[in-house]
């Protein structure tokens, strides 16, 4: 581990680059939590951070003001997440405009869940965008030189009969202009690979970035997975098994298995990762640090 780390850590590999997805806060010490999180990692020096938009658009105006924050108060480049949900066209397209004028050219363009909650039923809102692939085209007819992102599924997205229908749509946006897909984060890299040969058969040929969650509670993530459609091995549980009292363990553990999963990608050829950080900073920063990346006041000085 420590030789694979250091090949990177010398240059010697391909350039591993990284982005950083945060959710806006709720409240004063949430706000505090976030920026202290943004503050650790903005010297990695990511390709860009997203920010979340909330099940149902409900963080709209959160969202609004965090990447707002970015762009005035850090050098970070801010992708904005945008869904379809509970707006029309004309709502979402005067949020684009807005984005656009403040200085945003990134958005992660999302379909979004029910505002019913997960597990409900989702309907297109009378009169708004249909789905991402929909959101996607109307992105681009407002402002061409907008980099849109779109999500990727690797166990199939919860609302998707079939993994061939959620390539379908993956595909339907690419063709509408997504030059990058975040994948749902996974656990089993082979789920990822197998995904990747499937996406590459059918021609897509855009970057499909793994997006990576630390597990930071091995509780909260059992049940964020569940919502995102995503499978929680049993040696995953093992691991974590008995630890609920001992989070000086937990602490540990979570690295191991994030050092062991994002290690093994890069064995097999990933050099791009995409970090569910929940707003905290310390273990993204650890892994990041295995992988090689530096603090670029660091790297001058060396």
């Amino acid at each position: 581990m420590n030789v694979r780390a250091s090949r990177f850590a010398r240059g010697e590999g391909r350039r591993i680059d990284v982005s950083f997805e945060f959710f806006p806060p709720k409240d004063e010490e949430m706000e505090k939590i976030l920026w202290e999180s943004i503050e650790r990692l903005k010297p990695l020096a990511p390709n860009f951070v997203s920010v979340t938009y909330g099940a149902g658009g409900n963080t709209r105006e959160r969202t609004h003001a965090t990447v707002k924050r970015i762009l005035s108060e850090t050098s970070l480049t801010p992708a904005a997440h945008l869904t379809c949900v509970a707006a029309t066209r004309a709502e979402v397209d005067a949020i684009v405009r807005n984005y656009h004028d403040a200085g945003v050219r990134h958005i992660v363009a999302l379909r979004g869940d029910s505002v019913s909650g997960a597990g409900a039923k989702y309907a297109p809102h009378p009169g708004g965008y249909s789905n991402a692939a929909d959101l996607v085209g109307g992105i681009k007819r407002i402002s061409s030189d907008f980099e849109i992102s779109v999500s990727a599924y690797p166990e199939k997205h919860p609302d998707s009969p079939t993994v061939d229908a959620d390539i379908d749509m993956l595909k339907a946006k690419v063709d509408a202009g997504a030059s990058r897909a975040i994948t749902q984060f996974f656990f089993e890299n082979d789920f990822y690979f197998r995904y990747l040969e499937r996406v590459r058969a059918r021609g897509i040929d855009i970057p499909i970035v793994p997006g990576i969650l630390p597990v930071q509670n091995f509780k909260a993530a059992t049940n964020f997975a569940t919502r995102a459609g995503a499978s929680v091995p049993a040696w995953l549980a093992e691991r974590f098994h008995g630890l609920d009292n001992d989070a000086a363990t937990r602490k540990l553990i979570a690295a191991a298995v994030a050092a062991e999963q994002v290690l093994d990608l890069v064995d097999r050829g990933v050099t791009t990762f995409h970090f569910y950080t929940m707003n905290r900073a310390d273990l993204v920063y650890a892994i990041c640090h295995l992988l090689g990346l530096r603090p670029a006041t660091q790297e001058v000085a060396q």
